[in-house]
């Protein structure tokens, strides 16, 4: 086996995700995190993609700091299909060669990651939490839940290039900082005669899916709710704030609520202006999914409960009896 020569990988790169001519938002967080990363290894962080009628992201990518802005525009490429996506990607890695690659834990990303990584001959970490740049040897050090979120786990690739790894949306914070990118356009030669997979279809599935960090206020649920049929109390209220709701993993597991709406290492990780946390223990899985929330308010019946030890403010009293009280109270001051 031929060693490769990691000498010739600089720079920091960002897949930015897209569909029906919208960047997906974890694209712009990891644009923000992968700036920090770039600082440390005293590179520059660059955003790439593939598809038809890309161009038109450059202004966006640089609100967010990317520097260079790599593309492949061929109406070939205009709707995902892995096979023509993993070529062209795998086409620009290998001519400009990144040291760091990351995109966004998506179903589309979890999918396209793995086959480049295949492809590439290199590592991936799959559902990022956290991502650091190790000052000894600079490696990037990839941390992830393992064993059903009990363990974390910090994985890092030291012989291969580039590095990659997906991450949950969510973890990290879409911060502006504009720059003027260079646009970098590739031509890949791919016509639709030439793809064998053809989509005949798209279809909406009639599952709820919902991105909980896209939400300022979220209103979450705990085993202390009881029953299904009190999650209700979680829903008035976050309508009443302008948010959403959310659940802990135990309230999934009885099957009250869907998987989407789970926050949690196993789940999403958000960070809202305001996280109620109602009749949650404060397990260690679920906390890292939601302490980085600038507010956090805890109602718990037990004082000795470990999300007090994270919350901003505590109330010590039964959910079930507050959030009508809390709804109430703010509908009248949100009238006012």
């Amino acid at each position: 086996m031929i060693k490769q020569d990691i000498t010739q990988y600089k720079n920091v790169w960002v897949f930015i995700e897209h569909n029906e001519g919208k960047i997906e938002r974890v694209s712009l967080e990891l644009l923000s995190k992968g700036a920090e990363l770039a600082k440390d290894l005293g590179c520059e962080v660059c955003a790439f993609t593939v598809g038809d009628k890309v161009e038109q992201f450059a202004k966006e990518v640089g609100e967010y700091g990317a520097k260079k802005f790599y593309i492949i525009e061929n109406p070939a490429l205009k709707e995902y299909r892995t096979e023509p996506w993993r070529d062209a990607i795998v086409y620009l890695i290998d001519k400009y060669k990144p040291e760091v690659a990351l995109v966004g834990a998506t179903t589309l990303g979890r999918d396209l990651a793995g086959t480049v990584a295949t492809k590439l001959s290199t590592g991936l970490t799959a559902d990022t939490t956290a991502l650091d740049i190790d000052p000894s040897t600079k490696n990037l050090l990839m941390t992830r839940p393992t064993f059903g979120g009990n363990l974390m786990a910090t994985i890092f690739c030291p012989d291969n290039r580039p590095q990659m790894s997906t991450v949950r949306p969510g973890v990290f914070k879409a911060v502006k900082n504009p720059t003027k990118p260079e646009i970098i356009k590739e031509k890949y030669d791919i016509t639709e005669d030439k793809i064998v997979k053809k989509i005949i279809e798209k279809v909406q599935t009639g599952e709820e899916k919902v991105n909980l960090s896209f939400y300022e206020v979220i209103v979450a649920g705990g085993k202390g709710m009881g029953k299904k049929e009190n999650l209700k109390l979680l829903e008035d209220l976050a309508n009443v704030l302008g948010g959403t709701w959310a659940v802990s993993r135990k309230v999934v597991q009885a099957g009250w609520a869907p998987q989407s709406r789970q926050v949690g290492q196993t789940g999403q990780t958000v960070h809202p202006k305001i996280y109620i946390a109602a009749g949650i223990s404060g397990a260690v899985q679920h906390v890292a999914g939601m302490k980085s929330s600038d507010i956090i308010i805890a109602i718990n019946t037990d004082p000795e409960a470990p999300i007090f030890e994270v919350a901003t403010y505590g109330i010590v009293g039964d959910c079930l009896q507050v959030l009508p009280k809390m709804t109430e109270m703010f509908k009248q001051k949100l009238v006012k």
